[in-house]
């Protein structure tokens, strides 16, 4: 059964029974200045906006927002382009359904792999739209494909990690056994209670570095080509599987040692797949604290708790773990002070419907608070042509959203798709996986995203099934 279609028959009131023992486990959203030690011990949840920490917690190191004026040949950073740094970046690919191939650019292979030219690729598309701290709006992309070239962002940052010299961890719930991880299945795959979650970590000796959050499977799983893949590419559309059918999305964010920390352990409460011991996709070094943190990863978490803070760019990072059995996106917005949220995930069999009230659904963590309402995009449109925002075949495989209500103009990259269950079987599909989450506040940003996935919405209640595809979209199954 594909990874999000995976249900299991836990009843809505073993998870609520639970509930009670889990209130005020939960780790609090904390300023930048908070050290980590602090974050990952404070034992209360506020339902409120992100707030500075009080007086009992007032106990700080100092811990400066990164700057692109440090980015150099020591110092990894998110690139736009080849020798471009910035802040953060988003990337939005569009699906091949309606922006097909490359738009005049060349089919290439960087990082590893042949093009693909197999049935499976009969469609593909790697067409995008792009944002930065530098230009906050969506704008179209170059006329290369995404991912291949040093002039675009994935492609730029990519290549910074893959021939540079700096430590690097990728994780990825779907290498399809390239590289083996123990713990996953025949189809070399790993599905719940393994974190639903992909990209990739660099730093530097002093900790410096960013993340690239992905939701491509199959990309990245190699970070040098000292150690590249045995049986399968490593760039966009040179992946056996075609990972470049559906929409995708790209965050990429610059990191502090701070911020480095509190997403490794974040990483590690929402159970990604990774192997510390392969160095096909892990490069372990730098500071000790780090060390020692990148060596928990790729074990399942026992946290039924977030682990979430403001890191020092002011972006709010969530970490979900496996344990806590709340429809994902829900969540979210219970850490936004209950704001409104529009999404558009890979939507599709055990399918969330749209919510239009703030009410607490039966499966849910009292230490959450009170989420608000989540509509659920099905369609989106750029330069005027419409494509679709579900997971039906070849639609959308992008986890994305936006605040719709509240003062605070949040933009949202996750790893969860918006399915599982409101009520009752409390541990289906993405329920029961963990995930990390970046809110960003910038209004131009959140404007802009609004209208690429504005369009049509689920209904409020499930009147028609949705697809059941797997999130590759390579195959289609029946619900069981």
């Amino acid at each position: 059964m594909p990874e999000d279609t995976k249900t299991s028959s836990t009843s809505k009131s073993a998870t609520q029974s639970k509930t009670s023992k889990r209130v005020g486990t939960a780790v609090r959203t904390l300023a930048p200045m908070v050290p980590l030690a602090i974050a990952l011990a404070h034992g209360a949840m506020t339902s409120k906006a992100p707030t500075a920490p009080s007086t009992e917690q007032s106990t700080t190191i100092s811990s400066p927002a990164p700057s692109v004026l440090d980015c150099s040949a020591s110092v990894p950073c998110p690139l736009v382009a080849a020798g471009h740094p910035v802040s953060w970046w988003f990337v939005f690919k569009l699906n091949a359904k309606v922006f097909p191939e490359c738009g005049g650019g060349t089919r290439t292979c960087p990082f590893g792999g042949t093009v693909q030219t197999t049935s499976t690729y009969k469609e593909f598309g790697q067409q995008y739209v792009v944002a930065s701290s530098d230009s906050t709006q969506l704008q179209d992309g170059l006329t290369d494909c995404l991912g291949t070239t040093t002039k675009d962002p994935v492609g730029a940052s990519f290549n910074e990690i893959y021939n540079g010299k700096f430590h690097y961890v990728i994780w990825n719930d779907q290498p399809y056994g390239d590289p083996k991880i123990a713990a996953c299945t025949s189809s070399g795959n790993c599905d719940a209670p393994w974190g639903h979650s992909k990209g990739i970590l660099a730093w530097n000796d002093q900790g410096q570095g960013f993340v690239m959050q992905v939701s491509t499977p199959s990309w990245p799983e190699s970070g040098n080509p000292k150690f590249p893949r045995k049986t399968d590419g490593n760039t966009l559309g040179c992946v056996k599987d075609n990972d470049v059918t559906f929409s995708q999305h790209f965050f990429a964010l610059m990191l502090n040692k701070d911020d480095l920390m509190l997403v490794l352990h974040g990483l590690a409460n929402a159970s990604v797949v990774t192997d510390p011991s392969n160095v096909q996709i892990v490069n372990n070094g730098g500071p000790s604290d780090v060390q020692a943190a990148v060596k928990e990863l790729g074990k399942k978490s026992t946290s039924e708790a977030l682990v979430e803070g403001t890191l020092s760019t002011g972006i709010l990072f969530i970490s979900k773990p496996s344990n806590m059995n709340v429809p994902p996106w829900q969540m979210v917005s219970s850490q936004l002070g209950g704001a409104s949220l529009r999404t558009a995930t890979f939507w599709a069999n055990p399918e969330i419907p749209s919510t239009e009230t703030s009410d607490v659904p039966g499966c849910w963590n009292e230490a959450l608070g009170t989420p608000g309402p989540v509509a659920i995009a099905t369609t989106g449109s750029w330069r005027g042509k419409t494509f679709v925002l579900t997971g039906t075949p070849g639609g959308n495989h992008a986890k994305i959203g936006v605040t719709t209500s509240g003062d605070t103009s949040y933009s949202i990259f996750g790893d969860e798709n918006q399915q599982g269950q409101l009520e009752s079987d409390c541990k289906s599909s993405q329920n029961g996986r963990g995930g990390t989450f970046y809110a960003l506040n910038n209004g131009d940003l959140t404007a802009s995203i609004t209208q690429l996935i504005a369009g049509s919405t689920a209904p409020t209640a499930s009147t028609s099934k949705a697809s059941t595809t797997s999130e590759t979209g390579t195959k289609e199954t029946k619900k069981k």
